[in-house]
């Protein structure tokens, strides 16, 4: 995030309050942060803030793409500050650490729709599953699959695909699953 949080606000024509500024704050300083992190995050910051105007603010930042929106599949949004770049998402089932993946680069056959239905695509997002090294290290990979089951299948099992935040706003999504 830029150094000033109240002049990013200003170049958006948003009216600077403590809490927008302490929302800011607290998506930068917590990337991947959901709403509750937020509201905990800025009631630390500046005191009371209800929930409502905690989800008021995530909203109007991420509209006015000073923040960015996202919500893997069976998890609760979530809000990070690294905008207007070609990134995706790598999630631990177990844990649910989620860590930033830079875009491929490079032929991309699985970014490219095989069928656009008259859409002019500009963007993909794509949310790549796994474990993280940390979970891997305090339990076997099975232990790891039988701990959280309702977070999908094995890592090797899919990869699911959905079409709808790389370039630009966009949001049709289509989640693809490629077995092996």
């Amino acid at each position: 995030m830029h150094p000033d949080p109240a002049q990013l606000l200003r170049n958006q024509h948003v009216h600077v309050t403590a809490q927008r500024i302490a929302v800011l704050r607290a998506v930068s300083a917590h990337p991947h942060c959901t709403a509750d992190d937020v509201a905990e995050a800025v009631r630390t910051e500046i005191g009371a803030i209800s929930r409502q105007a905690v989800y008021d603010a995530l909203g109007m930042l991420a509209e006015k793409g000073l923040i960015r929106r996202i919500q893997p599949a069976g998890s609760a949004a979530r809000y990070e500050d690294r905008v207007g770049d070609n990134h995706h998402h790598l999630i631990c089932r177990s844990c649910g650490k989620t860590v930033d993946v830079d875009c491929a680069v490079g032929y991309t056959p699985c970014l490219t729709a095989a069928q656009d239905s008259g859409y002019r695509i500009d963007e993909a997002e794509v949310v790549y599953w796994g474990t993280c090294p940390e979970c891997l290290a305090t339990a076997g990979d099975a232990t790891v699959r039988q701990q959280n089951p309702q977070r999908g299948r094995h890592p090797t099992d899919a990869l699911n695909l959905e079409q709808s935040s790389c370039n630009g706003n966009h949001k049709e999504e289509d989640r693809v699953s490629r077995r092996k």
